[in-house]
């Protein structure tokens, strides 16, 4: 006799993927300056400067990390950036800091 099995109980509603948890948290943002992928994270063990004010990201605070998709600088970890959650989305009305981003201290 064939086994059911009991991970999902026959006639349970079937339960939607759920897009953003598969892929990490992962999207593509269409901007005006290109095309960049954005990741949200929870935070880690670092800290990092925020290039939209330039202020430290604590570590162990969610913020978010982008790298642009277009092509210019690939998938490279040095080019990604770690921005407050708010500054990136703040970025279109206020622009980067002055000074050129720099990974952590």
């Amino acid at each position: 006799m064939a086994r059911r099995s009991t991970k999902r109980p026959y006639g349970a509603e079937h339960v939607p993927l759920d897009v953003e948890r598969a892929t990490g948290g992962r999207t593509v943002q269409d901007a005006p300056d290109g095309e960049w992928v954005v990741q949200r994270v929870r935070g880690g063990e670092r800290e990092y400067r925020c290039p939209g004010c330039d202020q430290l990201v604590p570590a162990g605070a969610a913020h978010v990390v982008a790298w642009r998709a277009d092509g210019w600088f690939g998938d490279a970890v040095d080019d990604r950036r770690h921005w407050h959650t708010a500054c990136w989305d703040a970025r279109g009305r206020r622009g980067p800091s002055r000074r050129a981003p720099a990974r952590g201290r």
